[in-house]
């Protein structure tokens, strides 16, 4: 019977640890891009949106907020990068692990 749990004790703790995890990692070109505040950007140039998405749940177990919140701007910042931009700025909440962030460069 113990060892019919060992499979799930395992499965249960590789979960916990890929919720504790970034799956994200920033690129060389998303490396220049910073995260900042509207009012950081006034004398910048828009040059487009990233609309990203991250997994808010896995196996019905919810992330926590901040580790979503940070796979959410390393994506932006990757999308950014790609795009020629060095800034990225939040123009939504996270709904469903999604978000929009507006692409400047300055």
């Amino acid at each position: 019977m113990a060892n019919a749990r060992l499979p799930l004790l395992a499965a249960a703790a590789l979960l916990l640890a890929a919720c504790g995890n970034s799956w994200v990692q920033v690129t060389p070109e998303g490396e220049r891009v910073s995260l900042a505040t509207a009012a950081d950007v006034g004398n910048c140039r828009r040059i487009g949106a990233a609309n990203v998405n991250a997994l808010d749940s896995i196996a019905f177990v919810d992330r926590g907020a901040n580790r979503l919140q940070e796979e959410l701007v390393n994506l932006a910042r990757n999308e950014a990068g790609a795009a020629g931009g060095n800034r990225v700025v939040p123009e939504s909440t996270i709904e469903e692990g999604r978000q929009t962030f507006g692409i400047y460069q300055c």
